[in-house]
């Protein structure tokens, strides 16, 4: 449905990239690298996006980094279509339904780190959670969202490089 409001598939795979995780910040070169798109095509979009104030860029030594701007009067608002893009909003949905008594939904692998593989990994920690409705909730919330998703689940709290959707003790 994205895909029809933005017609530039770079341009939705730069959006991707750094609105799952704003820490997140890049180079052309590697972008060209992680996408298989040439170097102009890349140069292209992040030279709109920038433009439009929705990136910005910052050198780093001979290099520059594009970045999410997180003052952009529209920046929840892009983060929020993109997560339900990727169908993190019903993903997180699901999981806090009847889990258990969840403590945390971390976002861990290729798309905390903004590279949409078509893999969803996420770990869940907390008491009680309810194992049985986790057997069945994977396919459940594949089909929901057209995307493979791996569940791992905790007894103990975790700190996480990924990206935390939900946490009870700070309230996220």
């Amino acid at each position: 449905m994205l895909e029809s409001l933005i017609t530039s598939k770079t341009r939705l795979k730069l959006l991707v990239k750094f609105f799952v995780n704003s820490k997140t910040q890049s180079h052309l070169r590697g972008l060209a690298d992680e996408f298989g798109e040439s170097t102009n095509a890349i140069r292209k979009e992040l030279n709109n996006l920038t433009k439009a104030g929705i990136l910005v860029k910052e050198t780093d030594k001979n290099k520059i980094a594009y970045k999410a701007n997180v003052q952009h009067p529209f920046f929840s608002n892009i983060q929020e279509i993109i997560r339900k893009y990727l169908g993190l909003d019903k993903l997180l949905e699901q999981i806090l339904e009847r889990m258990g008594e969840v403590s945390q939904v971390i976002l861990v692998g290729d798309l905390s780190k903004g590279i949409d593989s078509g893999k969803i990994d996420v770990v869940v920690t907390g008491d009680n959670l309810n194992e049985n409705y986790i057997l069945n909730l994977s396919s459940r919330i594949e089909e929901l969202i057209n995307r493979k998703v791996v569940l791992t689940l905790l007894a103990e709290r975790t700190v996480s490089t990924g990206l935390v959707l939900f946490d009870r003790d700070i309230g996220a």
